[in-house]
């Protein structure tokens, strides 16, 4: 999958992990794919923390480790910066 591949799932998963967190109103479409990006890496990381391999996984297990990734990134900027 290439960069646009990327992007796009990293702007779905940052959606709709908006959506579950109840921060879409303050994110924009930006926003939601770095969040979305970022969430990929959180959770391809925990995921190999706790010796998960998901390299060659397909497109559907990619895309919940990212919306997972990035619903653990919006709860821990929330608890940071104390928004509800």
């Amino acid at each position: 999958m290439g960069i646009i591949g990327w992007i796009i799932i990293g702007g779905l998963a940052g959606w709709i992990a908006s959506k579950i967190m109840n921060t879409d109103a303050q994110q924009g479409i930006i926003l939601n794919i770095v969040v979305g990006i970022i969430g990929g890496l959180l959770g391809g990381f925990l995921l190999g923390v706790f010796g998960v391999d998901t390299k060659g996984s397909g497109i559907i297990i990619s895309f919940i480790t990212a919306l997972v990734g990035a619903c653990i990134l919006l709860f821990i900027v929330k608890a940071v910066t104390k928004r509800a």
